[in-house]
């Protein structure tokens, strides 16, 4: 299964007044493993951006100036998300952004909600922690994510955390390393904290139970049915 964790940067909050996208971050998960492989790009945005926006991400209309417009870059993402499922925190933002900057170069264009499977982890985060605060930030702090690198938004470094905080939540594991400055390709430097690990690294390997412990298990199981209860566990996969 390929995933696709994907975040925006934008010249502001809403798309009907004509703001437009000036970062695109993406990592590609194969199996619920980091492959390595992403997808950034800066993008000029042809208009102003918004003081609260650059408060935000610290992207100026001055850094982008020599930077491509989506139209250059436009193929280039289509080729690297098709097919998959992307996975994105307030995903009808990221996904508005992205929708109105294709149709603009096509009026004709297919929605990404055609090409991909949408999963958005706000949703799932509020489905799963009722009346609490679902940010990315307070994910991380739920879920122990090092997110110390995030003084501002950037698309790359937030696709890189949530990927992290997705898998945590969903019950995978994640590796964390902390290294020292990187500079991107546009020679902005890349903060400390996140550091994606080799898709050739040696993976964990995956130990099966024993039919003597699948036994104790079913065991220990119908001791907490006798007790009038039907065990979670068992809930939980009758639908599986």
């Amino acid at each position: 299964m390929r995933q696709i964790v994907l975040d925006t940067e934008t010249t502001g909050l809403e798309v009907s007044q004509g703001h437009r996208i000036i970062e695109i971050g993406c990592v590609e998960l194969e199996n619920r493993q980091l492959t390595g492989r992403h997808f950034h790009r800066y993008i000029n945005p042809e208009r102003d951006i918004d003081a609260g926006a650059i408060e935000v991400h610290g992207i100026t209309a001055t850094f982008l100036a020599d930077k491509p417009v989506f139209s250059a870059v436009a193929k280039d993402f289509i080729d690297f998300v098709d097919g998959a499922e992307l996975v994105i925190h307030n995903a009808p933002f990221d996904i508005g952004f992205l929708d109105s900057e294709l149709s603009r170069l096509d009026s004709g264009a297919v929605p990404l909600a055609q090409r991909c499977e949408i999963t958005d982890t706000l949703v799932m985060a509020r489905s799963r922690h009722p009346g609490q605060r679902n940010s990315l930030d307070a994910l991380c702090q739920r879920y122990a994510v090092d997110n110390s690198s995030r003084d501002l938004h950037g698309a790359l470094l937030d696709a890189e955390i949530l990927a992290d905080v997705y898998l945590t939540m969903t019950g995978g594991q994640t590796a964390l390393a902390l290294g020292g400055d990187d500079g991107d390709s546009q020679g902005r430097s890349r903060p400390r904290g996140l550091r994606r690990l080799p898709a050739s690294r040696q993976r964990l390997p995956v130990i099966e139970a024993t039919d003597s412990e699948l036994a104790a298990h079913e065991a220990q199981l119908d001791s907490i049915a006798a007790a009038g209860k039907e065990p979670l566990w068992r809930t939980l996969h009758s639908g599986s």
